[in-house]
């Protein structure tokens, strides 16, 4: 069987699947199931365009990441045929952990756990299925390689998994500000002290991406309509976790079932066959055929809460500098209780309250080096002449508070 693949992209062309072991891992269960996740969870109740999934950033970022490999290779470095496998297999797999509608519901299946963690288990499972192929790809994802910048190229400030991202969800949404330029950050990425810099010739295009990297944040990722339906989501699962801990009759697929019934954390699917088995087969599919069913459920609770996110009836969302004074947050459930004659303890998950924050780039954390002409390697922030980088390394932080439809504050 010829393996050597060909993918239409529709944001690069033709994406090339380079070896046979990277087509059968592409062809396993565990990555197909990232055809029918959305990259950008429940967004496309903002921009309609956003159906991509993790499937294709996947594939995205283990095109740029042979791009990228190629470059390096290009600039004299040694780089071997095992390493060069080792990393297109370690980006293609960096977000296989990803549970139903990516990032929104990353606390609420799974306590604890964050996706990497998931992802890492993943690898391994999928290493002892492919008889230690996977040994070197683990090294570097766990950054346990000697040879350090691998793993910056697949976990930093200025990774691969961004550079795809940042252009993916621009296109696919048609915010344009995200927009970066690629292949130029690319062509000039180096090797220096066994870290990964920019040729200062590429500092604008560095600038640009930081920019475009702030801009999606507000946009698209933290956008109030997608935190409202968001913060939805996650109530309308706890609601349906309570009722089916309690004994209550929850229709669920048998892989959502089990996270219905019982709470886990990601260790407990390291030591439960039946468990990591069923999270390996949870996806946004699950989700959306249980709230269909939801809708006739006789707890009034699921029931509004299913059909709003179905109808697209949204919580109003309040956004604020301030921290959002507790009272507020009880008199709207006052509200909500006596409006829909319901008690203090239901009204709760009709309302949520917190905070999200932005940073473009975290100066001290892993920095963006820049090569300048004369040898010297600075951090982009303070290389850049222009002041706005030392603006992006401020964290900005927003108080959102969002409560159902129609009522007011007041």
């Amino acid at each position: 069987m010829n393996k050597k693949k060909i993918f239409n992209d529709p944001v690069y062309g033709f994406v090339t699947i380079p070896s046979d072991l990277i087509f059968d891992i592409i062809d396993h269960p565990l990555f197909q199931r990232l055809r029918r996740i959305k990259q950008l969870g429940l967004t496309d109740l903002v921009y309609p365009g956003a159906l991509h999934t993790r499937f294709h950033h996947a594939l995205g970022a283990m095109h740029l990441m042979q791009a990228a490999l190629d470059n390096l290779r290009s600039k004299g470095h040694e780089i071997s045929a095992a390493e060069y496998e080792a990393m297109l297999i370690a980006i293609l797999l960096h977000d296989i952990g990803h549970g139903p509608f990516s990032h929104a519901l990353e606390n609420t299946l799974l306590l604890e756990t964050h996706h990497e963690h998931l992802s890492c288990m993943m690898m391994e499972y999928l290493n002892e299925e492919f008889d230690g192929a996977l040994d070197l790809t683990l090294r570097i994802f766990k950054d346990q390689y000697e040879r350090k910048f691998f793993h910056q190229l697949v976990s930093s400030q200025l990774d691969i998994d961004r550079l795809d991202y940042l252009n993916r969800d621009s296109f696919f949404t048609g915010v344009s500000e995200g927009t970066i330029g690629a292949d130029r950050i690319i062509k000039m990425l180096d090797i220096r002290n066994d870290e990964i810099v920019v040729e200062e010739k590429g500092i604008y295009s560095i600038e640009n991406f930081l920019s475009a990297r702030r801009l999606m944040y507000w946009q698209v990722y933290l956008h109030k309509t997608t935190v409202s339906a968001e913060k939805m989501l996650i109530e309308l699962i706890k609601r349906a976790q309570w009722l089916a801990s309690s004994g209550e009759d929850v229709f669920a697929t048998p892989n959502l079932a089990l996270f219905l019934k019982d709470t886990y954390k990601g260790e407990d699917l390291r030591h439960n066959a039946a468990i990591f088995q069923a999270y390996g087969q949870l996806d946004d599919f699950d989700i959306w055929a249980s709230i269909k069913m939801w809708i006739y459920h006789p707890d009034k609770v699921l029931r509004m809460l299913s059909n709003m996110l179905m109808e697209r009836k949204l919580f109003k969302v309040k956004l604020s500098n301030e921290p959002i004074a507790p009272g507020e947050a009880d008199l709207l459930r006052e509200k909500i209780a006596q409006h829909f004659e319901i008690s203090p303890e239901e009204a709760a998950y009709f309302v949520a309250y917190g905070s999200m924050s932005n940073s473009a780039y975290l100066a001290g954390g892993q920095i963006i080096h820049i090569l300048t002409k004369k040898g010297e390697i600075k951090d982009i922030a303070k290389a850049s002449d222009l002041p706005n980088i030392k603006a992006m390394s401020k964290i900005v932080r927003k108080n959102y508070l969002c409560w159902v439809k129609p009522l007011s504050l007041r």
